[in-house]
């Protein structure tokens, strides 16, 4: 064979003059001599892979996010917001995401002696996760600031960041943010629990609330039988001599049961109301909320979702009585900003890993970020993400002033379209790494699993799209404040015009048949609305182009058109030190 060492090859056997050969003889036995351990036998040198993404800057590779925060009132936080994309893109908080997805939580529903204690346990990266953005003020400090001061936009930012490191850790943050304008109907509640939920300390634990400094609020209202359907819930409250009420019934999700409080739907003697219930009562007792199982999920492993029963567990009314839905909506409207919030960190991290490894991959003899056809790739996906961001940060701003009608029909639209894009941009990006994206060290897995789970809480696609409806059926100022939005890039660009046309008609139809239709335009008009005004040229021409045109936005990454600034694109966007 050729190239075997001291072996003619077959040119050199068959030429030549004849001369006597020698008698065969039996091969002397040789016995193999195995290398010596360490030798280096020229196999195991590592090229042309990228280095280590732990420490570049996440807000140097993202003008969109840099911007949005600037122009939606926060810029005095981006030196804050810096320090803490030190730590989301350290390599000491990416081995925390990683450790606690690898060591998911544990039920301990009773102690070794046999008594019910209804515990989860986790692993110490999840505390070191929670830590981290519970003293980042990303759950509950902005409801401490004054209207318009930006608080919200900052903190959209932060939640942004850490979303981009471990998404499990931000539910019981996003929910414990979420709570506290539905805690604001009663103000007794709220006096006794809001300094707790707004304090920068993470004390995990069962304790009574009032005896914690920091205190973290779950939500609970699903039911096996009912789902998004929540007046289908069949828990039962009655009241008592005492003012509390008594609660029986099965609650078939409930994330971070380890919080202190939950929010929760039950039945009333006058119809559906909002209850308060904590995990360990005021005399120091446990409330006898009991944890049935832990639900095997898809992704989000780090975070503990649970089925849990209520055992006569004491609550307090929060609201009227039969008004539980108006009560909570609250509290779901603001977590549907960060399931926007937490889609569009999704899409970016994914966006660094691709961008970062074309940057430094070569294949067929160039440099995988210098060959047309990937740099299409990574440019659409950059647009996706840039478009996302400012969506996102845009409603956070709204969320800051009060933009109640604005905020009534673009949070849901928004959440649509853009929890909807996340896995497929994921995916794509899991493609730019070729097989090194689909092997777990990647990190991409994990990404992927995470992907679809925004689009699912809060409301799935349909359930969204039907609320984008109803609200276009019966509020019309909130119609008027999505298109004075959208009409503000009005004349800019002719194709983004023929969209806003088109949605006028969509809007006046209202037949459920074509809400996900409806959700998917609106909010594309507000992620073109804002890139035409905001975006430099290269990012809203090419996005325009790529997803105004006739044949629609639905079509793979990389069909971008001929006049597509790539190149620029791929530069704005791509991890750097």
């Amino acid at each position: 064979m050729s190239g075997t060492s001291g072996t003619k090859n077959v040119g050199e056997a068959i030429s030549g003059p004849a001369v006597a050969r020698p008698r065969p003889t039996a091969p002397a036995v040789q016995t193999p001599v195995p290398a010596a351990p360490g030798t280096d036998l020229g196999t195991h040198e590592v090229t042309n892979q990228p280095p280590p993404l732990a420490g570049f800057d996440p807000l140097a590779c993202d003008p969109a996010l840099v911007d949005a925060v600037e122009r939606e009132g926060a810029g005095g936080a981006l030196p804050t917001l810096a320090l803490l994309g030190e730590k989301v893109a350290s390599e000491e908080f990416r081995e925390h995401a990683r450790l606690a997805n690898e060591n998911s939580p544990v039920l301990r529903t009773h102690d070794r002696y046999g008594r019910r204690i209804d515990e989860v346990e986790f692993h110490p990266s999840w505390h070191a996760l929670m830590g981290l953005s519970v003293g980042w003020g990303l759950h509950a400090a902005p409801w401490q600031a004054a209207p318009g001061t930006g608080a919200h936009v900052a903190r959209a930012a932060g939640f942004y960041l850490v979303s981009q490191l471990e998404q499990g850790h931000c539910c019981p943050i996003s929910m414990t943010y979420a709570s506290v304008p539905a805690l604001r109907h009663d103000p007794a509640l709220a006096a006794s629990f809001e300094p707790g939920l707004t304090a920068r300390m993470y004390q995990p634990g069962l304790a009574r609330p009032g005896s914690k400094t920091g205190l973290l609020v779950g939500m609970s209202m699903t039911e096996k039988q009912g789902g998004s359907d929540v007046r289908a819930g069949s828990t039962v409250a009655t009241p008592s001599d005492d003012g509390t009420y008594r609660l029986t019934g099965h609650k078939w999700f409930t994330s971070a049961p380890m919080n202190d409080l939950f929010l929760t739907l039950a039945q009333a003697p006058r119809g559906l109301t909002c209850f308060v219930l904590p995990r360990v009562l005021p005399d120091g007792s446990r409330n006898a909320i009991r944890l049935q199982r832990l639900k095997d999920k898809l992704g989000n492993r780090s975070n503990a979702s649970a089925e849990l029963e209520y055992d006569d567990a004491v609550g307090w009314r929060l609201g009227e009585e039969g008004r539980g839905v108006v009560t909570i909506i609250e509290m779901v409207s603001m977590t549907r900003l960060d399931c926007v919030l937490g889609s569009a960190g999704t899409i970016r991290a994914a966006l660094s890993e691709a961008a970062h490894h074309v940057a430094h991959r070569s294949a067929f003899g160039e440099r995988l970020a210098d060959q047309p056809l990937m740099q299409s790739v990574v440019a659409d996906l950059a647009l996706e993400s840039e478009a996302a961001t400012a969506l996102a940060l845009r409603l956070a701003g709204a969320v800051d002033r009060g933009e109640t009608e604005l905020l009534r029909l673009a949070l849901p639209a928004s959440k649509y379209l853009v929890c909807k894009r996340t896995p497929t941009v994921v995916a794509e990006a899991m493609e730019c790494l070729g097989g090194n994206g689909y092997v777990e060290e990647s990190g991409l897995p994990r990404l992927y699993r995470e992907a679809p789970l925004n689009s699912i809480w809060e409301g799935s696609g349909n359930v969204t799209a039907l609320d984008v409806l109803r609200a276009v059926t019966k509020e019309p100022d909130s119609v008027e404040a999505v298109l004075q939005e959208i009409d503000a890039a009005a004349g800019v660009d002719s194709w983004f015009d023929r969209a806003r046309t088109e949605l006028r008609t969509e809007l006046r139809s209202r037949e459920q048949r074509t809400a996900r239709r409806l959700a998917e335009l609106l909010a594309l008009c507000l992620q073109g609305s804002l890139l035409l005004r905001h975006a430099p040229e290269e990012v809203s021409t090419a996005f325009v182009s790529s997803r105004f045109l006739p044949d629609g936005p639905w079509r793979t990454a990389g069909t971008l058109p001929a006049a597509a600034h790539t190149e620029a694109l791929l530069g704005r966007v791509s991890p750097r030190r």
